[in-house]
């Protein structure tokens, strides 16, 4: 008895353990230590602070330096970090972003009244409003049968062929590059942006290493003055938002969305885009990067902890459930009081239930413990039918 409790007490500790120390992680993410003396030297100061006249510039190029030249494709004037507002705007293809190439977006914000490029205290970021995927399976009609898609582009290559304007080798490179098995340039219509509007005060010692890397300061006299945070959001762009791009896209629109945010959140979700950038390194495809990004942008913050505490007892209760099954059947000698009939159903079923479960693609956290259910249920069928 001693020892059955003390494995529980064993299992219980570790899972406490394992939750305090997640909400540890979560809260030092979260978490900055700000600067406890404001007039020291330690002291990192805002450039907002001082309520300066902002300008919001957005262009466009065909590289991510803006050697091959760059096209203005919206301008903010009187650029206000605390008021959220959303523009759309169309935006003018080159011909290499048509050919499958690829398009970039220079964000500037900068002083009112000078050139981004010749502001000293400017920030920019630079993000690419193209990607590359295969192409959408095409639509079926359901009343004909055929490929709408292609129907359509027979009827454009029938009228092309009778104005004497289809060559030969133009229709096989267009053949090449259509191809469903090659991926083709997509258009991202969606770009959302975010300030950290906080006048926050960071301390030079306890300087958080994920928001270095979008710190630019500059010397103020004795005191050192850190440039407006700017934060690209790439987690809210997603497939469904994504336009396939071809020849004939001249123009396409673009959504441009800004709104203030916390330096905390700020910091949560350079971590999940991290993490996202990863395991697509790792080999995984935009649409799977897309699935991971859903959890997180289509669902509230407490709502997603609220999940995690869930499914984290929900791991706890079902070890539980296997350790006493296994204590069960261990100390059983005999079937008295049990029905084999009973026993064999309920194997059946549990089996039943793993393999639709594996069929569908079901996540790990249900599949797991189904499957470890499983082979619990026949070890105890196969000691029902043979005899204790």
């Amino acid at each position: 008895m001693f020892l059955k409790t003390s494995f529980t007490t064993l299992i219980v500790g570790v899972f406490v353990v394992y939750v305090l120390h997640t909400c540890w992680v979560m809260y030092g993410i979260i978490y900055t230590k700000p600067c406890d003396r404001p007039r020291g030297d330690n002291c990192i100061t805002p450039f907002l602070a001082g309520n300066p006249k902002l300008q919001l510039s957005i262009y466009a190029s065909l590289q991510s330096n803006a050697e091959g030249g760059h096209t203005l494709i919206h301008k903010e004037e009187n650029f206000d970090v605390s008021s959220k507002f959303e523009r759309i705007v169309n935006v003018s293809l080159p011909k290499k972003t048509r050919n499958n190439g690829t398009l970039y977006a220079l964000i500037f914000v900068h002083q009112a009244g000078l050139n981004p490029w010749q502001d000293p205290r400017q920030v920019h970021s630079v993000v690419q409003l193209t990607t590359y995927m295969l192409p959408k399976p095409p639509e079926i009609s359901l009343i004909s049968g055929e490929d709408q898609k292609q129907g359509q582009k027979r009827d454009e290559q029938k009228k092309k062929q009778r104005d004497g304007n289809l060559a030969t080798g133009t229709g096989a490179k267009a053949g090449a590059a259509s191809s469903p098995d090659h991926p083709v340039s997509h258009w991202r219509s969606r770009l959302t942006l975010n300030i950290v509007s906080d006048h926050f005060l960071f301390d030079r010692e306890y300087l958080p290493s994920d928001v270095h890397r979008y710190l630019r300061v500059f010397q103020n006299g004795k005191k050192m003055v850190y440039l407006p945070l700017l934060f690209v959001d790439e987690l809210s762009n997603r497939v469904k938002d994504l336009v396939e791009i071809n020849s004939t896209s001249t123009e396409l629109p673009l959504t441009i969305c800004y709104d203030s945010i916390s330096l905390g959140r700020l910091r949560f979700w350079i971590h999940m885009q991290d993490a996202v950038y990863s395991l697509q390194q790792f080999g995984f495809t935009e649409k799977d990067a897309d699935e991971i990004k859903g959890i997180f942008v289509d669902t509230n913050l407490y709502f997603l902890a609220l999940t995690f505490f869930v499914a984290a007892f929900h791991l706890l209760f079902d070890f539980l459930a296997f350790k006493n099954d296994i204590s069960f059947w261990k100390q059983k000698k005999s079937m008295v009081g049990m029905s084999s009939k009973a026993v064999l159903w309920r194997c059946f079923s549990t089996i039943v239930i793993f393999l639709y479960l594996f069929d569908e693609q079901t996540s790990l956290l249900v599949l797991v413990p189904a499957g470890i259910g499983s082979i619990i249920e026949v070890s105890c069928t196969k000691m029902s039918v043979q005899g204790f």
